[in-house]
Protein backbone atom coordinates (compact mmCIF):
# COMPACT_ATOMS: atom_id res chain seq x y z
CA UNK A 1 0.00 0.00 0.00
CA UNK A 2 1.24 3.55 -1.03
CA UNK A 3 0.91 5.53 2.17
CA UNK A 4 0.19 9.32 1.63
CA UNK A 5 1.10 11.68 5.02
CA UNK A 6 0.54 14.62 3.69
CA UNK A 7 -2.17 17.04 4.96
CA UNK A 8 -2.34 20.46 4.27
CA UNK A 9 -3.13 23.56 6.61
CA UNK A 10 -5.16 26.91 5.34
CA UNK A 11 -3.94 26.11 1.86
CA UNK A 12 0.05 24.89 3.14
CA UNK A 13 1.12 21.71 2.31
CA UNK A 14 3.12 19.85 4.87
CA UNK A 15 4.45 16.13 3.53
CA UNK A 16 3.01 14.89 7.15
CA UNK A 17 1.05 16.26 10.35
CA UNK A 18 4.24 16.32 12.96
CA UNK A 19 5.84 19.59 13.93
CA UNK A 20 7.47 20.01 17.16
CA UNK A 21 6.03 22.66 19.04
CA UNK A 22 6.91 25.68 20.38
CA UNK A 23 9.10 25.88 23.13
CA UNK A 24 10.91 22.51 22.63
CA UNK A 25 12.87 23.05 19.36
CA UNK A 26 13.89 26.18 19.73
CA UNK A 27 14.54 28.00 16.62
CA UNK A 28 14.83 24.63 14.70
CA UNK A 29 18.54 25.37 13.94
CA UNK A 30 20.14 24.35 17.56
CA UNK A 31 18.83 20.46 16.34
CA UNK A 32 20.51 20.76 12.82
CA UNK A 33 22.93 18.14 13.86
CA UNK A 34 20.87 15.35 14.81
CA UNK A 35 18.41 14.73 11.96
CA UNK A 36 17.70 16.09 8.63
CA UNK A 37 14.49 18.21 9.63
CA UNK A 38 13.07 18.30 6.11
CA UNK A 39 11.38 15.24 8.00
CA UNK A 40 9.06 17.22 9.45
CA UNK A 41 5.78 18.21 8.57
CA UNK A 42 6.36 21.57 9.32
CA UNK A 43 7.97 23.29 12.80
CA UNK A 44 7.06 25.95 15.30
CA UNK A 45 9.46 28.17 16.51
CA UNK A 46 10.20 29.61 20.14
CA UNK A 47 7.77 31.70 21.48
CA UNK A 48 8.89 35.70 20.39
CA UNK A 49 7.62 38.97 22.01
CA UNK A 50 8.29 42.69 20.58
CA UNK A 51 11.61 43.15 22.91
CA UNK A 52 14.14 40.72 23.89
CA UNK A 53 13.57 38.91 26.92
CA UNK A 54 15.50 36.86 29.43
CA UNK A 55 12.72 34.98 31.03
CA UNK A 56 12.25 34.13 34.17
CA UNK A 57 14.46 33.27 37.11
CA UNK A 58 15.79 29.60 37.54
CA UNK A 59 15.48 26.47 38.78
CA UNK A 60 12.65 26.53 35.41
CA UNK A 61 12.54 23.34 35.37
CA UNK A 62 10.35 20.58 37.63
CA UNK A 63 10.94 16.54 36.33
CA UNK A 64 6.89 14.76 37.05
CA UNK A 65 6.30 11.38 36.82
CA UNK A 66 4.96 11.89 33.50
CA UNK A 67 5.62 15.12 32.05
CA UNK A 68 7.44 18.57 33.49
CA UNK A 69 6.46 21.40 34.59
CA UNK A 70 8.54 24.79 33.36
CA UNK A 71 8.66 27.92 33.74
CA UNK A 72 10.99 29.29 31.38
CA UNK A 73 8.79 33.25 31.02
CA UNK A 74 9.52 33.39 27.02
CA UNK A 75 13.17 33.75 26.74
CA UNK A 76 13.69 35.12 23.40
CA UNK A 77 15.57 37.55 21.16
CA UNK A 78 12.41 39.69 20.22
CA UNK A 79 10.87 39.99 16.70
CA UNK A 80 13.46 42.00 14.98
CA UNK A 81 15.61 38.85 15.72
CA UNK A 82 13.10 36.61 14.73
CA UNK A 83 12.75 38.09 11.45
CA UNK A 84 15.86 39.04 10.62
CA UNK A 85 18.40 36.29 11.90
CA UNK A 86 16.66 33.15 13.18
CA UNK A 87 14.13 32.69 10.36
CA UNK A 88 16.36 33.31 7.76
CA UNK A 89 19.17 30.94 9.17
CA UNK A 90 16.29 28.08 9.39
CA UNK A 91 15.51 28.73 5.56
CA UNK A 92 18.78 27.66 4.86
CA UNK A 93 18.76 24.11 6.49
CA UNK A 94 15.06 23.59 5.82
CA UNK A 95 12.37 24.03 3.60
CA UNK A 96 8.75 23.07 4.61
CA UNK A 97 6.32 25.10 6.22
CA UNK A 98 7.86 27.54 8.74
CA UNK A 99 5.35 28.64 11.94
CA UNK A 100 6.00 31.75 14.20
CA UNK A 101 5.02 31.26 17.44
CA UNK A 102 4.30 35.20 18.84
CA UNK A 103 3.28 36.42 22.15
CA UNK A 104 2.54 39.68 23.76
CA UNK A 105 1.33 41.75 26.92
CA UNK A 106 -1.07 44.00 24.80
CA UNK A 107 -2.78 43.77 22.13
CA UNK A 108 -0.93 46.45 20.45
CA UNK A 109 2.40 44.25 21.10
CA UNK A 110 0.49 41.08 19.32
CA UNK A 111 -0.19 42.96 16.62
CA UNK A 112 3.12 44.72 16.04
CA UNK A 113 4.94 41.68 15.99
CA UNK A 114 2.58 39.84 13.75
CA UNK A 115 2.60 42.56 11.00
CA UNK A 116 6.37 42.17 11.49
CA UNK A 117 6.16 38.66 11.21
CA UNK A 118 4.03 38.99 7.87
CA UNK A 119 6.83 40.65 6.26
CA UNK A 120 9.25 37.79 6.19
CA UNK A 121 8.81 35.82 3.23
CA UNK A 122 10.24 32.80 4.89
CA UNK A 123 7.38 32.34 7.80
CA UNK A 124 4.09 30.63 6.15
CA UNK A 125 1.84 30.76 9.34
CA UNK A 126 1.63 32.87 12.38
CA UNK A 127 0.82 31.31 15.65
CA UNK A 128 -0.85 33.62 18.21
CA UNK A 129 0.16 32.10 21.36
CA UNK A 130 -3.13 33.70 24.13
CA UNK A 131 -1.94 31.18 26.08
CA UNK A 132 1.43 30.65 28.03
CA UNK A 133 0.80 30.41 31.95
CA UNK A 134 4.50 31.21 32.79
CA UNK A 135 4.45 35.23 32.34
CA UNK A 136 2.44 37.79 34.44
CA UNK A 137 -0.43 40.21 32.53
CA UNK A 138 0.09 38.67 29.36
CA UNK A 139 0.20 35.47 27.84
CA UNK A 140 -2.39 33.45 29.15
CA UNK A 141 -4.41 36.51 30.70
CA UNK A 142 -5.91 36.79 26.78
CA UNK A 143 -6.55 33.44 26.68
CA UNK A 144 -8.93 32.84 29.58
CA UNK A 145 -11.32 35.44 28.09
CA UNK A 146 -13.71 35.02 24.83
CA UNK A 147 -13.61 38.87 24.28
CA UNK A 148 -10.13 39.06 25.10
CA UNK A 149 -9.11 35.76 22.58
CA UNK A 150 -11.87 37.84 20.01
CA UNK A 151 -9.63 41.38 20.32
CA UNK A 152 -6.34 40.07 20.12
CA UNK A 153 -7.52 37.73 16.93
CA UNK A 154 -8.80 40.29 15.31
CA UNK A 155 -6.22 42.91 15.61
CA UNK A 156 -3.51 40.31 14.20
CA UNK A 157 -5.57 39.67 10.87
CA UNK A 158 -6.49 43.07 10.86
CA UNK A 159 -2.64 43.69 9.78
CA UNK A 160 -1.57 40.44 8.24
CA UNK A 161 -2.08 38.86 5.37
CA UNK A 162 -0.65 34.93 6.17
CA UNK A 163 -2.79 32.04 8.09
CA UNK A 164 -3.06 33.09 11.65
CA UNK A 165 -3.71 30.18 13.85
CA UNK A 166 -4.39 30.78 17.74
CA UNK A 167 -3.22 28.98 20.37
CA UNK A 168 -5.58 28.19 23.33
CA UNK A 169 -5.19 27.93 26.99
CA UNK A 170 -6.11 24.64 28.32
CA UNK A 171 -6.98 26.26 31.57
CA UNK A 172 -10.39 27.92 31.31
CA UNK A 173 -13.98 26.26 31.95
CA UNK A 174 -14.94 26.53 28.44
CA UNK A 175 -12.45 25.94 25.67
CA UNK A 176 -15.24 25.97 23.22
CA UNK A 177 -16.35 29.53 24.04
CA UNK A 178 -13.16 30.75 23.45
CA UNK A 179 -12.19 29.08 20.35
CA UNK A 180 -15.83 30.07 18.79
CA UNK A 181 -14.83 33.36 19.75
CA UNK A 182 -11.28 33.57 18.06
CA UNK A 183 -13.25 32.23 14.81
CA UNK A 184 -15.43 34.79 14.82
CA UNK A 185 -13.07 37.40 15.17
CA UNK A 186 -11.41 35.92 11.82
CA UNK A 187 -9.04 33.09 12.96
CA UNK A 188 -7.96 31.11 10.31
CA UNK A 189 -7.41 27.91 12.46
CA UNK A 190 -6.73 26.76 16.11
CA UNK A 191 -4.04 25.13 18.65
CA UNK A 192 -4.89 23.31 21.42
CA UNK A 193 -3.69 22.75 23.97
CA UNK A 194 -0.81 24.73 25.55
CA UNK A 195 0.19 23.79 28.86
CA UNK A 196 -1.85 23.05 32.11
CA UNK A 197 -0.53 25.42 35.48
CA UNK A 198 1.17 22.25 37.56
CA UNK A 199 3.44 22.95 40.82
CA UNK A 200 6.20 20.67 42.61
CA UNK A 201 7.62 20.75 45.77
CA UNK A 202 10.66 20.35 47.67
CA UNK A 203 9.88 19.24 51.31
CA UNK A 204 13.42 19.16 52.27
CA UNK A 205 13.44 23.07 51.50
CA UNK A 206 9.68 23.36 51.97
CA UNK A 207 9.99 25.71 48.94
CA UNK A 208 8.39 25.38 44.98
CA UNK A 209 10.73 23.59 42.76
CA UNK A 210 10.62 26.01 40.18
CA UNK A 211 11.60 29.49 41.47
CA UNK A 212 8.45 30.93 40.34
CA UNK A 213 6.51 28.60 42.23
CA UNK A 214 3.69 27.15 39.55
CA UNK A 215 4.67 26.59 35.59
CA UNK A 216 3.16 25.02 32.91
CA UNK A 217 2.26 21.51 33.06
CA UNK A 218 3.11 19.25 29.80
CA UNK A 219 4.06 15.63 28.97
CA UNK A 220 2.52 12.31 28.90
CA UNK A 221 -0.31 12.60 31.41
CA UNK A 222 -1.84 15.48 29.80
CA UNK A 223 -2.51 14.09 26.82
CA UNK A 224 -6.36 12.59 27.36
CA UNK A 225 -7.28 16.02 28.44
CA UNK A 226 -5.78 17.49 25.31
CA UNK A 227 -7.48 15.33 22.99
CA UNK A 228 -10.79 15.64 24.64
CA UNK A 229 -10.71 19.11 24.06
CA UNK A 230 -9.30 18.96 20.66
CA UNK A 231 -12.38 17.12 19.35
CA UNK A 232 -14.83 19.43 21.36
CA UNK A 233 -13.81 22.74 19.50
CA UNK A 234 -12.98 20.81 16.45
CA UNK A 235 -17.11 19.63 16.33
CA UNK A 236 -18.01 23.22 17.20
CA UNK A 237 -15.52 25.52 14.75
CA UNK A 238 -15.13 24.95 11.12
CA UNK A 239 -11.51 26.49 11.02
CA UNK A 240 -8.48 23.83 10.91
CA UNK A 241 -7.64 22.31 14.04
CA UNK A 242 -3.30 21.85 15.18
CA UNK A 243 -3.67 19.15 18.31
CA UNK A 244 -0.93 19.59 20.72
CA UNK A 245 -0.60 18.06 24.63
CA UNK A 246 1.34 15.16 25.38
CA UNK A 247 1.69 13.77 21.79
CA UNK A 248 4.31 11.24 22.12
CA UNK A 249 3.72 8.26 19.58
CA UNK A 250 1.87 7.35 16.10
CA UNK A 251 -0.84 5.95 17.68
CA UNK A 252 -1.33 9.27 19.54
CA UNK A 253 -1.06 11.01 16.29
CA UNK A 254 -3.69 9.39 14.78
CA UNK A 255 -5.86 9.73 17.84
CA UNK A 256 -5.58 13.39 17.33
CA UNK A 257 -6.48 13.54 13.87
CA UNK A 258 -9.65 11.15 14.49
CA UNK A 259 -10.28 13.59 16.92
CA UNK A 260 -10.12 16.23 14.28
CA UNK A 261 -6.58 17.87 14.56
CA UNK A 262 -5.43 18.61 10.73
CA UNK A 263 -1.95 18.32 12.02
CA UNK A 264 -0.31 17.86 15.30
CA UNK A 265 2.33 19.24 17.51
CA UNK A 266 4.83 17.37 19.49
CA UNK A 267 6.04 19.08 22.70
CA UNK A 268 7.63 17.76 25.84
CA UNK A 269 8.37 14.38 24.30
CA UNK A 270 10.80 16.20 22.37
CA UNK A 271 13.28 17.71 25.66
CA UNK A 272 12.67 13.73 26.63
CA UNK A 273 14.28 12.42 23.66
CA UNK A 274 14.98 14.72 20.58
CA UNK A 275 14.62 12.13 17.88
CA UNK A 276 10.76 12.04 19.01
CA UNK A 277 9.50 13.62 15.76
CA UNK A 278 11.38 11.58 12.96
CA UNK A 279 10.99 8.37 15.07
CA UNK A 280 7.16 9.43 14.92
CA UNK A 281 7.07 9.70 11.43
CA UNK A 282 8.85 6.99 10.50
CA UNK A 283 6.11 4.79 12.48
CA UNK A 284 3.30 6.33 11.00
CA UNK A 285 3.19 3.70 7.40
CA UNK A 286 3.06 0.46 8.92
CA UNK A 287 0.16 2.09 11.50
CA UNK A 288 -1.80 3.07 8.26
CA UNK A 289 -1.20 -0.24 6.89
CA UNK A 290 -2.70 -1.77 10.04
CA UNK A 291 -6.03 0.48 10.09
CA UNK A 292 -6.58 -0.52 6.48
CA UNK A 293 -6.07 3.71 5.32
CA UNK A 294 -3.42 5.23 2.47
CA UNK A 295 -3.91 8.72 3.33
CA UNK A 296 -3.53 10.00 6.68
CA UNK A 297 -6.38 12.94 5.63
CA UNK A 298 -9.30 10.63 5.44
CA UNK A 299 -8.57 9.58 8.97
CA UNK A 300 -9.75 13.59 10.25
CA UNK A 301 -12.34 14.03 12.63
CA UNK A 302 -13.54 10.22 12.02
CA UNK A 303 -14.44 10.15 15.49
Amino acid sequence: MVNDLSVNLCGISLKNPVIPASGTFGFGTELEGMFDLNLLGAISLKGTTEKARYGNPTPRIAECAAGMINSVGLQNPGIDALVGEKVPALRRIYSGPVIANISGFSVGEYARCCARADTSKDIDIIEVNISCPNVHDGGMTFGTSPKAAAEVTAAVKAVTTKPVFVKLSPNVTDIVEIAKACEKAGADGLTLVNTFLGMRIDIRRRSPVVAAGMGGFSGRAIFPIALRMVWQVAHACRIPVMGCGGVASAENVVEMMMAGASAVQVGAENIRNPWACPEIIAALPALMDSLGVSSLKDLIGTV
